[in-house]
């Protein structure tokens, strides 16, 4: 190898070597502050020492003499810490600015750069004044940058060669990622040709299928003995293919298993640097946190641990900058000064459930709803419904805009990047004890199981995690809340919606029985109308290209084992798109009639009551106009109607025992009934729908032409 390739292998292994010793170095000097002054405390500054002098003898070696040279500083910056002393707060923030330089030259170094004018540089002179104990300035405003002196090295410090390794045991080899992204990509492959050949063989079988009924037909021909030898030619063919299949589908399994092994790091490692993202915040904020991880040692894909990253990292500066108290303000509480971030991490099938919690004053919820009326939007009063608002892009509770909070697109990222993932992120919260963000995402991020569903002429996928339940539609099982069409499921209200409708797709015909799709994300769910469902089966995950990446309720591509691709769908946003759905045209109109309908309007209010009727009588309708229940009911039995608008809460008898007297009615069991009533909560819409009411509309948001809508609909 020439000189030159021999500098480049030994700068591209100095590194990698670097970024491990990055992690190493803000671990261990996190632990050193949290535990000056304890017997822990010299243990920890030779481990730095440690680490320190590895890095410079390998940046020696890649003749990185300039990261040599501040690593020698900052070995005689931290010598003096050997007995255990105790260091100025201004010391470590020179040691971790060290460290970011350090982090900072080796991706210079990586790109080709030059170090002079870096970080860096400009760092030596503090690094040298804290060394002879002189103050040191700060280190974001460094002075001017000062050469470094190679005289001043020590050539007794050469790294010491590794031990060699000891009998049976092997050295360990680094692999780069990109290598193991590509041999997951084709042992991903080799599955899907292992799904294909299964395919090969079922249509082999059918083949001789075929040949043996053919046999039957000419049976006592002369063409009878050739069929037969040919029908026992497949079936030789065709155990052999099996016995291929099975050997290729466990030779793909075995090979995708250990790629993905070797592909594992543990959950503690993708959570490098967030103890030192929490403990900046702090600083900056005037505030004391300690960021405990739990299930560190749980293997996870590394490529999951990656596209985690962001969102930790964001829900962390937001737990700090957010939730913690000052101080003081915790004291006066009865809590520790020194706040607490958690992070864990525990499977859950083929799931994992990622959480970070916090200890302090909770999501200001009040806030939240302030912020959200000022926007034009609704406040919901329930607190777990409030709490979602956090995720809305722009809707921040910060009184003050820094560089850590206040502009309102931390959650909003969060959620994006976690459904990217295929996963969904929930949000609790306690007045005074604090907020847990639970991330829900898939274990794997490059095979799964998919659903397909036809809609719209398209073939779709879905991953089969995220669906709850395949169900059968007829319009008797459909009601309409607020001018949108419900899925009363047990005493739950699933909002309905064609998927057709929600991707823009051209609608199918109306059918009497409609096949739905019901959608799981976090404890929400939604019922997606389908043309057909088409079947289920394994498929290998594909990004899409920049072009696409952003096409909205698209999550990637999936790649099927016939080589076919279809748009795979993100659950998180089709349920919230289906959530706030007006009514789509579902299932087929009947024939209208040319005679005026006629109303029974119910509504102990009169003013409501005259509102109503002339809004119904305006669109055509003859109406009956009636005082309470009990007179509405009597009216029915006398003259009929061909469908009821009521109140629920009348005097003598209420909307409710009316929807359940008209049901439990032989004569009138089927008339529309509509309810139109103040209360809003889910439990009353539930009891009413439970009730037999056709449709449910909250006055609050009372609009005539849903009113005129809905009844269209129904009639």
């Amino acid at each position: 190898m020439d000189r030159d390739r021999l500098a480049q292998a030994l700068l591209a292994t100095f590194l990698e070597e670097l970024e491990g010793h990055v992690v190493s170095l803000n671990r261990d000097l996190l632990a050193l502050e949290r535990e000056q002054g304890t017997p822990r405390a010299p243990e920890r500054v030779a481990s730095l020492l440690r680490t320190l002098h590895s890095v410079k003898g390998a940046a020696r070696a890649a003749s990185a003499s300039l990261v040599e040279t501040a690593c020698h500083r900052l070995e005689e910056v931290l010598e003096p810490l050997r007995d255990g002393r105790t260091a100025p707060p201004a010391l470590y923030e020179v040691c971790f600015a060290a460290v970011d330089a350090l982090d900072d030259a080796g991706r210079r170094l990586g790109a080709k750069q030059e170090l002079a004018g870096s970080p860096l540089e400009a760092l030596l002179p503090d690094l040298e004044r804290a060394a002879s104990g002189t103050p040191a300035a700060p280190p974001h405003a460094p002075p001017p940058p000062k050469a470094p002196a190679p005289q001043e090295r020590a050539p007794a410090d050469a790294p010491l060669p590794p031990p060699p390794p000891a009998a049976g045991e092997t050295l360990p080899v680094r692999v780069s990622a990109q290598k193991l992204d590509a041999l997951l990509y084709r042992s991903g492959e080799l599955r899907v040709a292992a799904l294909r050949l299964e395919g090969r063989a079922e249509t082999l079988e059918t083949v001789r299928e075929e040949l043996v009924r053919l046999r039957e037909v000419v049976r006592g021909t002369e063409g009878e003995t050739a069929l037969r030898r040919a029908e026992s030619e497949l079936a030789r063919v065709a155990r052999e293919l099996a016995a291929d299949r099975r050997t290729l589908g466990g030779v793909a399994t075995t090979v995708d298993d250990e790629v993905r092994r070797a592909r594992t790091l543990p959950f503690v490692e993708g959570c490098a640097g967030l103890e030192r993202t929490a403990r900046d915040v702090a600083r900056a904020e005037g505030l004391q946190v300690r960021l405990e991880i739990h299930g560190g040692a749980l293997e996870l894909d590394r490529s999951l641990l990656q596209s985690l990253r962001e969102p930790l990292l964001h829900l962390v500066r937001n737990a700090v900058a957010h939730g913690l108290e000052t101080p003081e303000a915790r004291r006066r509480a009865g809590k520790p000064e020194e706040g607490r971030v958690s992070l864990s991490a525990r499977l859950r099938g083929n799931r994992v459930e990622v959480t970070v919690e916090d200890d302090g004053r909770g999501l200001d919820l009040g806030a939240l709803r302030e912020r959200a009326r000022a926007r034009g939007l609704e406040a919901p009063d329930d607190d777990s419904e409030a709490a979602r608002l956090a995720f809305l892009s722009g809707l921040s509770t910060s009184a003050k805009v820094t560089e850590v909070a206040g502009r309102g697109v931390g959650l909003d990222v969060v959620r994006a990047e976690v459904e990217a993932l295929r996963g969904t992120v929930e949000v609790s919260s306690r007045e005074g004890q604090g907020a847990r963000f639970t991330l829900d995402v898939p274990l794997t991020l490059s095979t799964l199981r998919v659903l397909l569903v036809s809609a719209g002429g398209q073939t779709l996928a879905l991953a089969s995690e995220g669906v709850a339940r395949l169900v059968r539609l007829s319009p008797d099982e459909v009601r309409e809340v607020e001018g949108r069409p419900t899925w009363v499921a047990g005493d739950a209200l699933v909002p309905l919606a064609s998927l057709a409708d929600v991707l823009g797709l051209p609608p199918g015909p109306p059918r009497q029985r409609r096949g739905a799709v019901v959608l799981e994300a976090g404890t929400a769910r939604a019922a997606l109308v389908v043309d057909e469902v088409v079947a289920e089966q394994e498929a290998l995950v594909r990004a899409l290209g920049p072009r696409v990446r952003r096409a909205r309720h698209v999550a990637a591509a999936a790649v099927l084992p016939d080589g076919r691709l279809a748009l795979l769908l993100n659950p998180a946003s089709l349920v919230r798109a289906a959530g706030g759905r007006p009514s789509a045209s579902l299932f087929p109109s009947p024939a209208t009639r040319a005679t005026r309908r006629r109303l029974l309007l119910a509504d102990d209010s009169p003013t409501t009551r005259a509102l109503e009727q002339s809004i119904l009588e305006g669109a055509g309708y003859d109406v009956v106009a009636c005082a309470d229940g009990a007179e509405a009911w009597e009216r029915l039995q006398a003259s009929g109607a061909d469908a009821l608008v009521l109140d629920v809460e009348m005097p003598r008898m209420d909307g409710i025992a009316l929807t359940e007297a008209v049901r439990a009615s032989p004569r009138f069991g089927r008339l529309p009934i509509v309810l139109v009533t103040a209360r809003g909560r889910p439990e009353d819409k539930a009891r009413g729908l439970q009730a037999g009411a056709s449709a449910y509309l909250v006055k609050s948001a009372f609009d005539p032409t849903s009113l005129l809508e809905t009844l269209r609909r129904l009639l």
